[in-house]
């Protein structure tokens, strides 16, 4: 064991040492309870940056030690590829997406490995890479054929200038982040799957996930978005030929039907213009549907906007209250919800409220508060409580919430509609009219239509040659290699390929189930093999995926379930969302955000590097290249090793909490790792050869009594905060208090110059110790561990080291110290045998003459025991 602690030095030693005996490779063991962990897969940007380095260190600390308590552990990575930033970065790079993704892959591959994380490198994937996305063609090909796929038109977002479609990423306060032009809504022909047959129980698994944050299946839930109501027919007054002659409506408000004064469809809605056409409204709609193709239409932007729309120039008849209802298009309804059609009720709801009163429609009453009566001429919002049924024909008299069901039957028996259940959730429209991606393996023929490619002729693969167009646009359209092939149906030489690729959202909604048996060259993957391993014990990433990923990872395997190929229906049996790594930002007046390297420090201020002016600094915020926040994962190692860069992430926060950079933070952690080490290295040649203690504590003197005690404690606390609540930060301060209660022994011993220093019950006792401190910091700083422990004589790896267990015996308290508080107010503290009673600990307390001086001759009200803890006297 050297004299000073080198991280660069021992890092690569054991690093290649894994490597080289293939430690980190596994395979199924029916003999052995499994334990699969997996941290989400990054997308290869090139470096990895302080969220990635933390994520996975969290990930590495359970694999490591469900490791040590004996579990299989498959602890796999590999690289979601496809997709738009790599696109945008082989525009702004002058380079191909395949070339910048594949040269990314092979950076961050070393940096991860830097780390010292126990991925099995062996079961590496790429997305990008044929053999994989193959396995999704053919997927997709077996989903066609069962009716779980379909193709129709939608609305995309496009731009004119660049002729591509963008995502809604791109889309900049309606402008194209590219070219500053407008965008505008298109309708195109887009493949969709059918999630929304899953909807139901999707929505039921929710509440079978104990193991997910709460938070996380609430937003399952509200995205799922059930809603029970009623679908209402409102017939269309003389309507046009081609259109039909109603308009299913779908409220959570049926008993409302009787105030429903007016109609509103989505400017999406295809009966907008169909309606409007030959009125004296059509130039008029026309225009405002093309204004709102130019708008951000999503239910986040749609909340700040001012209500607008316009008359289309038609009617519709209220199938109850018989009242003829003008048609509006306006911007507050979404053609994704319901049906894209809004029965308004201005008196019981705000934003048709707000509608009526800026376009002078009419406001009737239908549910009256109890004790209040609502008149629609002074009202100043909607009334949207409970209350009593009024203006409502057959219903007057009930209550709102009796009377939903009431007319929900009537609607029945009328035949003009009927108690339903509605979904927030729209089927997965997965067409990308983008180049990096996978190919949606159909083919248009003028004889056959739209057919599947033959499974012989997978993989359609994604030439990697060709370069994209002018502004981003996809090549797969004019490439007359790709598109040109035969009918898998005819034979027809003069069919076409489709050229939309897939959502990249789909190669990450399996690619868990392909880690399992990454090189199954003859099946999607090995099913004995994911019947081993499957499902994920414990899934790890950011809350940001928390919807979408998360609930087409559980769509998809459950389309797996119903195909055969695996046994059970939800993908991840835990999930843990870390929270996001912060640091405050700088600026300069002059030269805006700055990077860390940017500022110097000048006295006690800080300025900017570039021009001397003094920095601002301001919030502190998540780490983001935009704001410059950022530490780069290799200055750390450089600098302090992986080690230290590890321990810093996992001792400054839980890891459900937001990590707030610290300079400091990450001193202190490299100063610890240093007392370990010396205090290790001062002891070795007298402990290395000794077998670690473990008999009665009895025969110890009193300092090595609590020394082997506190090591026993020490386990304990840090097994229980790594297995109960992956409170790292609290698991590693137990470590520190054991390694300066060594010190504080040593310290003692040596300046009083003790004969019994070199006595073997120390020596064993201290052996126990270094021996608990190798291995309970191994998953966590797994270089220095490794160092620990060969130093200290042992032949294998620590990796292969049991988990220790604590002794019950050991921990079982022979003393109390009991707190004494006058008034609620600490007043002293004393030591009593741990089977004292209450009445001894009282009796001892009210003797105490620190007490008695602050009782003095006030008399006692009362005297409060907490047993084992506290007494509290009360004057």
């Amino acid at each position: 064991m050297d004299e000073k602690f080198d991280p660069k030095l021992i890092e690569k030693k054991w690093q290649t040492y894994w490597d080289r005996k293939g430690l980190l490779k596994v395979d199924e063991d029916p003999k052995r309870e499994k334990y699969y962990l997996l941290e989400m897969f990054p997308y290869p940007s090139g470096k990895i940056h302080m969220g990635h380095v933390r994520n996975y260190t969290i990930g590495d600390v359970v694999a490591r030690y469900k490791r040590m308590r004996g579990f299989n552990v498959l602890h796999p990575m590999g690289w979601d590829a496809f997709g738009m930033p790599a696109e945008n970065a082989a525009i702004d790079n002058n380079t191909h997406p395949a070339k910048w993704t594949y040269a990314n892959i092979d950076n961050m591959r070393t940096q991860l490995r830097s780390m010292g994380f126990s991925y099995d490198w062996d079961r590496e994937i790429a997305t990008c890479r044929p053999d994989y996305y193959r396995w999704e063609q053919w997927l997709f090909i077996k989903m066609y054929e069962k009716g779980m796929v379909y193709r129709k038109e939608a609305l995309v977002n496009w731009c004119e200038h660049c002729q591509t479609v963008l995502a809604n990423e791109q889309v900049e306060s309606g402008m194209c982040w590219r070219c500053s032009k407008t965008v505008r809504q298109k309708k195109l022909q887009q493949w969709f799957f059918r999630i929304t047959d899953y909807a139901q129980d999707l929505l039921n698994y929710c509440d079978k996930l104990p193991g997910w944050p709460e938070k996380v299946i609430t937003m399952q839930k509200n995205w799922i978005g059930k809603s029970t109501g009623a679908e209402i027919r409102f017939p269309v007054q003389n309507p046009p030929e081609n259109v039909q002659n109603e308009i299913p409506v779908f409220t959570t408000r049926p008993d409302t039907i009787f105030g429903a004064t007016f109609m509103v469809l989505a400017p999406e809605h295809p009966m907008v213009l169909e309606m409007s056409k030959g009125t004296d409204q059509e130039s008029v709609v026309l225009d405002f549907v093309e204004h709102m193709a130019t708008q951000d239409r999503s239910a986040k932007a749609l909340e700040s906007y001012e209500k607008e729309g316009v008359f289309i120039g038609a009617y519709c008849t209220n199938p109850l209250s018989k009242r003829t209802m003008p048609i509006y298009t306006a911007n507050f309804a979404l053609m994704e919800y319901g049906t894209g059609a809004v029965m308004s009720v201005p008196a019981h709801d705000q934003r048709d409220f707000e509608f009526a009163k800026k376009y002078g429609l009419d406001i009737i009453v239908v549910v009256r508060p109890e004790d209040d009566d609502i008149d629609p001429k002074t009202m100043k919002e909607a009334y949207t409580g409970e209350g009593t049924m009024v203006n409502s024909p057959d219903f007057n008299g009930i209550h709102n919430k009796n009377a939903m069901d009431k007319i929900a039957a009537s609607l029945k028996q009328r035949g003009i509609g009927q108690k339903t259940v509605s979904y927030r959730l729209r089927d997965w429209g997965i067409s990308r009219q983008r180049y990096w991606g996978t190919p949606i393996p159909m083919v248009h023929c003028k004889d056959c239509g739209v057919v599947p490619v033959s499974e012989k002729d997978l993989p359609v693969i994604l030439p990697e040659n060709a370069n994209l167009l002018e502004g981003g646009k996809s090549p797969l359209p004019s490439l007359e290699s790709f598109i040109r092939t035969s009918c898998p149906a005819c034979g027809k030489s003069d069919a076409r390929r489709e050229t939309d690729t897939m959502d990249t959202f789909v190669e990450s909604s399996w690619y868990f189930e392909r880690y399992c048996s990454p090189h199954c060259h003859d099946a999607i993957f090995d099913r004995d093999s994911v019947d081993y391993w499957m499902p994920v014990d414990q899934y790890i990433g950011g809350v940001e995926h928390a919807i979408l990923h998360l609930l087409y990872s559980r769509y998809y395997t459950r389309v797996l379930h119903e195909m055969g190929f695996i046994k059970f229906k939800e993908p991840f049996t835990r999930l843990l969302t870390q929270g996001m790594v912060c640091k405050e930002t700088v600026s300069c007046p002059e030269h805006g955000y700055l990077f860390p390297e940017e500022v110097k420090m000048s006295g006690d201020s800080y300025k900017c590097g570039k021009c001397g002016n003094l920095v601002t600094i301001g919030r502190v915020e998540k780490m983001s290249k935009s704001k410059k926040n950022v530490i780069d994962p290799k200055v750390l190692l450089e600098k302090y090793g992986a080690d230290t860069t590890r321990l810093f992430c996992l001792f400054a926060a839980p890891p459900e909490r937001d990590l707030e950079w610290s300079e400091q933070g990450v001193e202190g952690g490299f100063r610890f790792l240093n007392r370990v080490w010396r205090f290790a290295k001062a002891c070795m040649d007298e402990i290395k050869d000794v077998r670690a203690f473990d008999g009665n504590p009895q025969d110890l003197d009193e300092e090595l009594k609590l020394i082997f005690k506190k090591t026993h404690e020490t386990i304990r606390r840090v097994t229980d905060d790594i297995e109960e609540r992956f409170h790292f930060n609290t698991a590693i301060s137990a470590v520190m208090e054991l390694v300066n209660s060594l010190y504080a022994m040593e310290a003692e011993r040596e300046p009083n110059g003790r004969a019994d220093v070199n006595h073997p019950a120390r020596v064993s006792v201290l052996r126990f110790a270094v021996d608990t401190i190798a291995v309970l910091l191994s998953p966590i700083v797994p270089h220095l561990s490794e160092e620990l422990w060969e130093s200290l004589g042992n032949k294998t790896s620590v990796l292969f080291a049991s988990w220790p267990s604590y002794r019950k015996d050991v921990l079982v308290n022979e003393e109390l110290t009991i707190v004494v508080q006058v008034n609620g107010k600490l007043r002293s503290r004393f030591t009593v045998p741990a089977d004292a009673g209450d009445d001894t600990i009282k009796e001892l307390a009210l003797k105490d003459e620190k007490v008695r001086k602050f009782i003095g001759d006030n008399p006692i009200k009362k005297v409060i025991v907490v047993k084992n803890k506290l007494v509290n006297i009360v004057i």
